[in-house]
């Protein structure tokens, strides 16, 4: 089953990247609201053969953040995989004049988001009696791969929870899933940002991105240097408001009671965390935005089937990490599609015996 006819247009990233507008509805007082679907389809004749030939992944970036990750989109194609990159609502493509960046008042508000762009892929969201995540939907012939780093690996792990059998496989880099405060600070802190969510949901906050993470990657030479930077992706952020961070804070609560994504997970994160208060030249080899061994704990409440790889070397977007450690990262994602996400794999399936791989002292 194809998705439907859609108008693509070359993307800034230029070939063999396209991209296409999603309309979401109207946004207030600032006009369209948008989401938009960037693609790199691999040739079907050179990829008759690949390992991955029918799967298709949907990327979802992170806070403040876009897609321009080349490198990890030719990972996936040159194994013959379909690779989709979503540009969320008020983010990166999709951001309009007028629009707070990145705001939602819910993270369920993706819902519309990521249904459009599965739609456009063929994938048209379903309800409860999918076909097994093993299996590809019988629709479409084809399995879906979920990719999300840091805020969208939070928003995809509750959004493939909400809706079991819709994907084969989660592939998580650094999630979001638990606030840099741990859970003690995190359930003290919230009756404060609830309060605040509900009465000036737009309001400002203090400042909590000092750069430091911006200047590792260009101190590693990861970023693109483009126009589309400076407003998409800020050196210290975007600024955050409380009903955003209120919306995030729920998702960590409901991360801590325990949620199931339904189908094997990779989780990759860094050996070590630097916090950011001040510069340290530690901060291109570590994660300077999460504490990475709660986001290692939390983890493992997010499924039957939980692979935790630790990368050491690694920074937050563990893609954009020195060569070394970015290679190590690429290598445990390739060994594990290779056992979880090709075609012949045997994948467990809800309510079979379950593994937990977790690499971190709990």
């Amino acid at each position: 089953m194809a998705g439907p006819s859609l108008t693509w247009v070359p993307d800034i990233l230029g070939n063999p990247f396209e991209q296409s507008t999603l309309p979401l509805g109207v946004d207030g007082e600032h006009g369209p609201l948008v989401a938009t679907l960037v693609r790199s389809i691999p040739n079907p004749f050179l990829t008759l053969f690949a390992p991955l030939r029918d799967v298709d992944v949907l990327y979802v970036h992170g806070w403040s953040d876009y897609f321009f990750q080349r490198d990890l989109a030719q990972f996936w194609t040159r194994r013959g995989a379909r690779f989709y990159a979503l540009d969320l609502r008020r983010y990166g493509r999709s951001l309009r004049d007028g629009q707070l960046p990145g705001y939602v008042d819910s993270l369920e508000d993706y819902d519309v988001d990521i249904a459009a762009a599965l739609h456009a892929m063929g994938h048209p969201v379903g309800s409860a009696g999918q076909p097994p995540a093993s299996e590809p939907d019988s629709r479409t012939g084809r399995r879906l791969v979920l990719l999300g780093h840091s805020t969208g690996g939070l928003t995809l792990t509750l959004w493939a929870a909400r809706h079991p059998g819709q994907a084969h496989a989660v592939v998580l880099n650094s999630p979001w899933l638990e606030l840099q405060l741990g859970t003690l600070g995190r359930q003290a802190l919230a009756p404060l940002v609830d309060m605040r969510a509900r009465l000036d949901p737009r309001g400002t906050q203090p400042a909590v991105d000092f750069g430091f993470y911006t200047r590792a990657q260009d101190e590693i030479g990861t970023l693109p240097h483009d126009e589309h930077r400076a407003v998409w992706r800020p050196d210290r952020g975007f600024p955050t408001a409380p009903g955003w961070l209120s919306a995030v804070m729920e998702g960590h609560r409901r991360v801590a009671a325990g949620v199931d994504v339904g189908c094997p997970a990779l989780v990759l994160l860094s050996t070590g965390s630097t916090p950011p208060l001040s510069w340290r030249e530690s901060m291109t080899s570590t994660d300077s935005v999460l504490v990475v061994d709660d986001i290692a704990r939390a983890a493992t409440r997010i499924g039957e089937l939980v692979t935790i790889a630790r990368v050491d070397g690694a920074i937050h977007d563990v893609f954009l990490s020195r060569t070394g450690p970015r290679e190590i990262a690429y290598d445990a994602l390739d060994r594990w599609a290779r056992a979880y996400v090709v075609p012949d794999a045997i994948v467990p399936r809800r309510g079979d015996s379950a593994l937990v791989d977790s690499r971190v002292k709990l």
